[in-house]
């Protein structure tokens, strides 16, 4: 299918067709052929026009935590309120085989076969940050196919897992009743950029729960509630981070859950936060880009593939410093250039 014709599908296809054009529309984003990167290109032009609308959330929290659970149970009451849901998974990739077992969507059984619900697993393929290298280009996907709350699932393997916070609306910690004392929720750096805290599986303790959500509110207004907003507790014209008890199993709080995030919605359009974070997001998105185009320019110069074996081989046997044969190989790539 051409990129016109994928655009078509995902703005005036029926559902079939539209779910069709949605995933070849993801798979082509994905590829790494040259070829491709160009008609993906083209499709990304077209379809900017018709993105931009969706709500995107980004919820992230450690292995076992219940993302998988909260986000069906997050996902059905959305439907049921009239919403269209796109949940993009991201999946960890070993680093033995490469490959991902892509299981979040078969944990979301009833969400997965909704005809309101697009659920997309990815491998994470060794990028750093807990989200997919196109998962910010496959949410484009979902806007233009008219699906207005986005959801990127991370892939949920500790505390380095913030890139996702650059890619979305809102940031959304998972946390379980045990998460620890004052300072262990200090120390984990997603908390420090955490718009919603949510305790999940609160029904297991009902006390623990409650003594995690005063030590993490309390984690939180010693971290300045957000020291880059530059406003103290207490200023209704911004955003503070709040922390919330669910069960999602039990389908208990997604309705509070959702009227803290309506609460974020709102204060972040009135004093303007919402469309600078945007705005951020995209410039950042372009350097990200830039980055990834620099480092596969780099690799594929002919005087780099020609030095690399010998100085790789020098350093792996400890005879020349990591640091001399990276400006070796530097200085090659911009004598080329």
């Amino acid at each position: 299918m051409t990129p016109d014709q994928l655009l078509q599908g995902l703005l005036h296809g029926t559902a079939p067709v539209q779910r069709r054009a949605m995933a070849k529309s993801i798979t082509l984003l994905e590829s790494t052929r040259a070829d491709h990167r160009a008609l993906a290109d083209e499709l990304l032009t077209a379809m900017l026009p018709h993105t931009g609308q969706s709500f995107r959330l980004g919820i992230s929290g450690v292995p076992g935590v219940g993302k998988s659970t909260f986000i069906e149970a997050l996902g059905l009451y959305l439907i049921g309120q009239g919403h269209r849901v796109a949940v993009l998974a991201v999946d960890p990739s070993s680093t033995v085989s490469g490959g991902s077992i892509l299981g979040d969507k078969t944990r979301m059984e009833h969400l997965s076969v909704h005809p309101q619900a697009y659920i997309r697993p990815s491998p994470s393929s060794g990028t750093l940050g807990g989200v997919a290298e196109k998962t910010r280009e496959s949410m484009l996907v979902c806007e233009a196919a008219g699906y207005d709350v986005v959801i990127v699932e991370t892939v949920g393997v500790g505390q380095s897992e913030t890139a996702v916070a650059n890619m979305s609306d809102m940031f959304v910690l998972l946390q379980l009743p045990n998460a620890g004392d004052d300072l262990q929720a200090i120390k984990k750096g997603v908390m420090e950029i955490a718009d919603l805290v949510v305790i999940n599986k609160a029904d297991i303790d009902a006390i623990a729960a409650t003594r995690a959500q005063l030590q993490i509110t309390s984690a939180l207004q010693l971290l300045g509630m957000h020291a880059s907003s530059g406003h103290m507790h207490g200023d209704d014209s911004v955003w503070h981070p709040k922390v919330v008890q669910i069960s999602a199993l039990l389908n208990q709080g997604v309705d509070t859950f959702w009227a803290a995030v309506s609460e974020f919605k709102a204060i972040q359009n009135k004093n303007g936060r919402f469309g600078i974070r945007r705005q951020q997001q995209a410039l950042s998105w372009m350097w990200e880009r830039i980055d990834a185009g620099l480092k596969q320019n780099f690799r594929a110069q002919l005087r780099v593939q020609s030095l690399l074996p010998q100085l790789s081989q020098q350093v792996g046997a400890g005879q020349l410093a990591a640091s001399t044969a990276a400006r070796q190989l530097l200085s090659a790539y911009q004598a080329q250039s």
